[in-house]
C-alpha cells in the first residue's frame, strides 16, 4: 500500500520517516505558498527556525513543513490557499 497525504487536494506519495519538506520537493513541489509580505514559501534553514517552510495542517494549523513527518491521509495545504479559502468564507 502506498503512503500518501494531500497537498492542496492532491495526492502525496512519501516514505516512512520523511518530513513533509522533502516529499514535498521530491514530487517538484517547490513553493509551499505566499508569505505575508509576497514571497514565496519553501525550506531555507531545513531546522524550524526561519519559519519559511510554514504550511497549514488541517488538525493542527501552523506546522514547520521542514520538521514534521508525513502521516498517512493527513491534509496539508498552502499558506496562499489557507487565505483564498477564509476570504472564500467571508464573502
Amino acid at each position: 500500500m502506498t503512503n500518501t497525504f494531500l497537498w492542496n487536494g492532491k495526492p502525496i506519495e512519501f516514505n516512512s520517516g520523511e518530513t513533509v519538506a522533502n516529499a514535498l520537493h521530491r514530487s517538484g513541489h517547490f513553493i509551499f505558498g505566499i508569505s505575508p509580505n509576497g514571497q514565496n514559501r519553501s525550506v531555507f534553514c531545513g531546522i524550524g527556525q526561519c519559519q519559511n517552510c510554514l504550511v497549514e495542517d488541517e488538525q493542527r494549523g501552523e506546522v514547520e513543513a521542514c520538521l514534521i513527518l508525513c502521516k498517512r491521509d493527513m491534509r496539508l495545504f498552502s499558506s496562499d490557499m489557507v487565505v483564498k479559502s477564509r476570504e472564500a468564507q467571508d464573502d
